[in-house]
């Protein structure tokens, strides 16, 4: 039986209704409700929406649940790899502006300016997401990169290209950023 399937029929034992009386209150046909509870069917859109008002349950907490472990294991793995991605990309976009040997003042400041409003960016679209959480997934690249260039090149010239202070200036958007656009 899947998930669907078992929670509907739990639902409707525990309501006192028998499958005649929720194929009434749900207005569905009793053989969808049957074919339901047998396993025959998933029920999809309408006819989900249709029995789970009737049984007074959310359907979309029935869809979430009904996802299968790879499907899971699916999903943490392309955010795992997105988020890999993200992280890179930014970790080369403010190496390029700021490390680069032909690394302008403009460059340095177009950095500078970076350094805010992509975090921001970040804190407006994961609002619900908590403080350390977002700096985890997003600022890890930046943590990475503080790392890598104080062994690479070392703290006075992550310093004095301006990297540094910028990356910690993201660091900290991520962290308090929510602080900051709470309306």
């Amino acid at each position: 039986m899947t998930k669907i399937s078992k929670k509907i029929n739990e639902a409707r034992i525990i309501k006192g209704l028998t499958q005649e009386e929720l194929a009434e209150l749900s207005s569905v046909n009793l053989r969808t409700i049957q074919r339901l509870e047998n396993n025959e069917t998933v029920p999809r859109g309408k006819t989900l929406n249709l029995i789970c008002d009737a049984l007074q349950i959310n359907a979309e907490d029935l869809r979430i649940q009904d996802k299968t472990s790879f499907d899971k294991y699916l999903t943490i793995a392309t955010n795992i790899f997105f988020l890999g991605v993200l992280n890179f990309a930014l970790m080369g976009v403010f190496g390029y502006l700021l490390l680069d040997s032909e690394a302008t003042m403009n460059s340095r400041f177009a950095g500078f300016l970076l350094s805010f409003f992509i975090p921001i960016f970040i804190v407006y679209k994961t609002e619900h997401m908590n403080p350390l959480e977002r700096l985890l997934k997003f600022g890890s690249g930046f943590m990475l990169y503080i790392i890598l260039v104080l062994f690479w090149a070392g703290f006075a010239t992550g310093f004095l290209t301006g990297l540094f202070p910028c990356l910690i200036i993201s660091l900290a958007i991520l962290y308090y950023g929510s602080y900051v656009t709470n309306k």
